[in-house]
């Protein structure tokens, strides 16, 4: 078989989830979808910008990835 630089590519099947937000972060995140729009030229719904929030937040948490890395090795 033929070693490729490019590895088997991880399973991307998405995940359906249905979560229940308040009132006040429905609004701040409407808020959030109507400056992405105004930043970049382009409107995204709540329903795409948040996946991606949830991604970059849980990035950006060192301890997070920290014990992550921990849990993973042990």
């Amino acid at each position: 078989m033929a070693e490729l630089k490019l590895p088997k590519l991880p399973d991307r099947t998405p995940v359906r989830l249905a979560i229940t937000v308040t009132p006040e972060l429905h609004r701040a995140l409407s808020d959030y979808a109507a400056l992405y729009a105004q930043t970049y030229g382009r409107d995204e719904p709540v329903t795409e910008l948040v996946p991606a929030m949830l991604a970059a937040f849980i990035e950006a948490d060192r301890a997070f990835q920290k014990n992550r890395g921990v849990r993973k090795d042990a």
